[in-house]
């Protein structure tokens, strides 16, 4: 039961499943209204149709890209445009086209060595969900009162501050209570039902909100019987290594921590900070070279290196701005941003879009629906992200838990990937690396991103100049 081998080579791509692509037919009850249009603004409560249909048809855009491992948002039936409203666990949404369009995307995506995690909302249901509607319908009639925790009858569902327990007092979400045993008994079904289906593992959302670790001890073990390769990740904002492998139930947590980093320094002056620290990313920290090396190295040493390899890694989400609009509408920054966060230990994530420098505030502005027509695609910032997936699926060390600084000043930084060096321009001016011989594995250095050389002499290396808002890869020739 130990972190799957697999994680250590992902490279996650996230899709918000109603705004990425619509191309097929819906399950049943299908819907008998119009969407909204797909080029116009997202809202809170309306629905654009993208379905799991529309995610196979573009697996191939996918795995071209460099991706092997899909994070879906929530799919089962639910009433929000989200799908963190949950009506029925055991059944796929039919707007995203029913068990019949995830069935043909896992086949699909299996096909092209893709994995496929899920997303599982257990601290709360939806007020459709059938436990929560019959206890709404019966009141204290109902012998599904011990489900949640009931204050109160009527409930008050519709209107008012809810008398029961609900995530952050919304009645749309009432909490589920865990300690009763048909409710574990049924949520752990669900974990194990999906895993045998074909998925590949399961994002938890706000997983610190069940309290009950030994509710997390047996959801890992009846996963892990279904499929031992299965992957289990929780939403943590923070450090939490209590939470993972071998203290704890997870495979890995969001490293939100390690892309707040990124952030702070990659995004210097041009940073919106204010925009950012209204979304659960918090106050972004404003760091040079040396912070940022500091940093990075606090945040990867506090896991096991057996789970820093498997960490999701990332900067944005669907719960944060979108990358290219934090920092500025600087493409040149987002593009250093994303291939920074290749380099790292750990699994990057790529939240959909940001990899044609798709922009959007908070939401529902940061879920605008994928463009596809190429024309208003920022191409530099997929050349990068795609050079990056292949450098990162061409070189091990670039996968592997080792991590060391090496040097830094001002805006620019040089850190080890076992015997690479990584040197990162995050200053406005391009930057000819002048490092100390010792830096360095060897005496020449070839750059795998550019093609440059850097050359030992006089104890200095030297021989290259990075673009600003760059970075580069080197390693070291043989004698």
């Amino acid at each position: 039961m130990s972190v799957p081998a697999w994680a250590e080579r992902a490279i996650f791509y996230q899709i918000f499943p109603d705004r990425f692509h619509r191309a097929g037919r819906p399950g049943l009850p299908a819907p008998a209204d119009h969407f909204e249009s797909w080029e116009s603004p997202p809202t809170v409560r309306g629905f654009k149709g993208g379905d799991l249909w529309g995610v196979a048809a573009k697996l191939d855009y996918l795995a071209e890209a460099g991706f092997n491992a899909i994070y879906l948002n929530p799919i089962f039936a639910s009433s929000a445009n989200h799908r963190y409203h949950t009506s029925d666990y055991l059944k796929v949404d039919p707007i995203l086209g029913g068990d019949e369009a995830l069935r043909n995307l896992l086949d699909g995506a299996h096909e092209r060595g893709l994995r496929v995690i899920l997303d599982g909302v257990f601290n709360h249901s939806g007020r459709g969900f059938f436990a929560f509607n019959h206890l709404l319908e019966n009141g204290p009639a109902s012998p599904y009162q011990n489900w949640y925790y009931v204050k109160g009858f009527p409930l008050h569902a519709y209107g008012g501050k809810p008398n029961y327990q609900a995530w952050w007092d919304n009645p749309e979400l009432p909490k589920l209570r865990i300690e009763t045993r048909e409710v574990r008994d049924y949520l752990l079904y669900v974990a194990e039902y999906w895993i045998r289906f074909g998925a590949d593992g399961w994002r938890l959302d706000v997983p610190e909100e069940i309290k009950d670790m030994e509710f997390w001890a047996e959801f890992r073990r009846r996963v892990k019987q279904a499929n031992p390769e299965a992957y289990i990740v929780g939403e943590i904002w923070h450090e939490a290594p209590d939470w993972v492998q071998p203290k704890g139930p997870f495979d890995a947590v969001m490293n939100y921590p390690l892309g707040r980093g990124i952030l702070g320094f990659v995004g210097g002056d041009e940073l919106d900070r204010e925009l950012a620290a209204r979304s659960g990313l918090g106050q972004l920290p404003q760091l040079d070279g040396a912070g940022w090396l500091a940093w990075t190295g606090r945040v990867l040493q506090a896991y096991p290196e057996g789970v820093r390899t498997a960490q999701l890694n990332l900067m944005t989400s669907h719960d944060t701005p979108r990358l290219i609009t934090m920092l500025g509408g600087e493409a040149e920054r987002a593009a250093l941003a994303l291939e920074l966060l290749f380099t790292l230990p750990g699994a990057p994530s790529v939240y959909y879009g940001d990899e044609i420098g798709l922009a959007g505030g908070h939401d529902p502005d940061n879920r605008r629906a994928f463009p596809w027509n190429r024309a208003s695609w920022n191409l530099e910032i997929k050349r990068r992200v795609e050079a990056m997936a292949r450098l990162r699926r061409e070189n091990p060390d670039l996968r592997g838990a080792d991590w060391s600084a090496a040097w830094s000043a001002g805006s620019r930084a040089a850190f080890h990937r076992g015997r690479l060096l990584v040197t990162v321009n995050a200053a406005s001016q391009p930057w000819a690396p002048e490092l100390d011989c010792q830096t360095a594995a060897g005496d020449v250095l070839l750059g795998l991103l550019h093609n440059d050389r850097l050359r030992c002499v006089n104890g200095r290396l030297s021989g290259a100049t990075l673009p600003a808002f760059s970075l580069e890869v080197w390693r070291p020739e043989p004698a």
